[in-house]
């Protein structure tokens, strides 16, 4: 087979470059097995060694883009602040830089040319590419994914200290105070694996007869440890020395943060929001992984269709107003919150936040951590705001009468106010702030927008299974988006890259109530909840089932998780 069009033109590169004499491009140009992928590479460096870079540089040339060596590039956590990770590594582009206005990015395939224009509406900003070779891409991803190390090792000793000659609740100084203690590494590595396995939550939980340790993963609890019962209280014990709690106080719940670079030998920057709690076969633990590696996801990221996408940056982007998101714990508020903030965060807006607690460091915020035992309240923290000149004011989350009414005010006095609120739909929210004492006008004139979200569970792409849906399914599908033609199930072996579980990763669906004449109208005149949400679906509002479906439409989950997290639409 002759070399093609491109072989051809890196051939000749590679003689303008003084690599190879016009020869041996006859002679390349003459033969006939099949060059074609990464042989031409291979040949052009085992018999005219030629170096690896050197052929980038001929292949850039032969397509006019500009070569890049990321061998020599250190990823960093901020690598990964404008372009998520996972879409990097789906896709082997690597971002490396940015220019003023344009970023550059290292593409290993140059043919796809639907890439760039993905990343650019991603994040808003033009790309540049670059070229580089697809092995260097793939080391920079494989050398970030560590792995754990097990717990054979460390349940062993902890078999032989705590077998049946040590007391009930025998807490040992050195376990607590030497790193070779078994407990110290116990409580290490069950942090270390949860991380490296993408879980959100460890749950530490005592039982009658012994101790388990549970990780929440993309939404659900998987078992991952059983230890004798009498591990538990130096378990916690280490847990609350790492967060600075009290170990003696064992009968009050108690809050705390660890630090866990403080504690660790791997390179692992991540906090954990501890809470302890008394239960009745003693005391249980929950931590929350901060991780600061992990940067805030670009808005697109999230989840948001396109239309309620543009909806929502046009709010965000307003001077002044109330943004309200709404939701469970767990179900991707914050991130939201923060995703946002750093979409708007320019060095002429003034940010202020009031959190509890202070989940990521973001540059160029002003954050406040709430302290209630000395009387800083998010009404407090609002209060002291007001007379600090901000442009944008983050609150945590509206929890009484006296922080809802400071919200508003401020809302309506030229700041623009973004906060959360626990109600299960949009137009709840309204009825929730009336009933804490806002008056309806106040909500009306204050109110830009309501995002409602809930996070869903992805199908794996590399096994989900097409299929057409029939009966019931069919039905639903019908009456929600009118689509009628082929969805994805999830396949029950699973792969090895969602673990057999047939999802990997979640995705955020969002229920925008959008502030409009009609809605305002309503508002005021103290309407019922059902006659808001007929209002709000005039004015082009999806619902959260509605916009679970299109999930389901568009091949990014299944319909039993769709109807597993938020129920049809009566």
């Amino acid at each position: 087979m002759p070399l093609g069009k491109i072989q051809l033109q890196i051939v000749s590169k590679l003689v303008d470059m003084g690599r190879l004499t016009a020869d041996q491009r006859t002679a390349l140009g003459a033969r006939t097995d099949d060059l074609s992928g990464d042989a031409l590479d291979k040949l052009l460096q085992e018999e005219f060694k030629i170096s690896a870079f050197q052929c980038l540089v001929a292949k850039a040339r032969a397509l006019n883009l500009s070569p890049y060596n990321v061998a020599h590039y250190r990823v960093s956590p901020q690598t990964f602040e404008r372009i998520p990770q996972d879409f990097c590594q789906e896709n082997l582009v690597l971002p490396v830089g940015q220019v003023g206005d344009m970023l550059l990015v290292a593409f290993a395939n140059p043919f796809e040319v639907t890439l760039p224009t993905k990343i650019q509406e991603m994040t808003g900003k033009p790309v540049v590419r670059l070229l580089a070779r697809e092995k260097d891409i793939k080391d920079k991803f494989n050398k970030g994914q560590e792995k754990a190390a097990g717990f054979d090792d460390v349940v062993m000793q902890i078999g032989a200290e705590y077998g049946e000659g040590a007391a009930e609740g025998e807490l040992k100084e050195d376990d607590v105070n030497e790193e070779s203690g078994p407990i110290i590494q116990l409580a290490n590595r069950i942090i270390e694996d949860a991380y490296f396995s993408g879980t959100s939550d460890i749950h530490v939980e005592p039982q009658e007869k012994e101790v388990i340790v549970r990780n929440r993963i993309d939404g659900i609890c998987h078992e991952k440890l059983r230890l004798p019962k009498k591990v538990g209280p130096a378990l916690v014990a280490r847990l609350k020395i790492m967060c600075n709690l009290d170990i003696s106080e064992r009968r009050l719940p108690q809050d705390g943060r660890i630090i866990f670079k403080q504690y660790t030998k791997k390179n692992l920057d991540l906090d954990l929001r501890v809470s302890t709690a008394p239960l009745n076969h003693g005391e249980g633990v929950v931590m929350r992984i901060l991780d600061k590696q992990k940067t805030t996801l670009p808005l697109p990221a999230l989840g948001f269709s396109e239309e309620n996408l543009a909806k929502y940056r046009e709010c965000i982007r307003q001077p002044y107003g109330m943004i309200l998101h709404c939701g469970p714990t767990g179900s991707g508020k914050s991130m939201t919150l923060y995703s946002a903030l750093n979409e708007i965060n320019t060095p002429d807006i003034v940010i202020r936040t009031a959190e509890d607690p202070i989940e990521y460091t973001l540059p160029g915020l002003n954050q406040m951590q709430m302290h209630r035992q000395i009387g800083l309240t998010f009404a407090a923290a609002l209060r002291a705001f007001l007379r600090q000149d901000p442009d944008i004011i983050l609150v945590g989350e509206i929890r009484d009468k006296e922080t809802a009414g400071i919200a508003v005010e401020a809302a309506l006095t030229g700041h623009l106010l973004i906060s959360t609120l626990h109600t299960n739909d949009a137009p709840t929210t309204v009825s929730r702030l009336t009933e804490m004492g806002v008056e309806s006008f106040m909500v009306s004139s204050s109110l830009l927008c309501v995002c409602a979200q809930r996070l869903m569970r992805r199908v794996c792409k590399q096994c989900r299974v097409p299929y057409t849906p029939e009966g019931r399914e069919r039905e639903l599908m019908e009456r929600a988006i009118g689509w009628n033609g082929q969805i994805f199930k999830i396949n029950p072996k699973g792969c090895p890259k969602c673990g057999g579980s047939g999802y990997k990763g979640r995705v955020g669906i969002h229920e925008l109530m959008v502030s409009n004449e009609e809605l305002v109208e309503a508002i005021n005149k103290e309407a019922e909840t059902a006659e808001l949400k007929k209002i709000a679906m005039r004015g082009g509002m999806k619902t959260l089932h509605q916009d679970s479906i299109l999930k389901v439409k568009d091949g990014l989950t299944t319909i039993e998780e769709a109807l597993s997290n938020v129920p049809a639409d009566m």
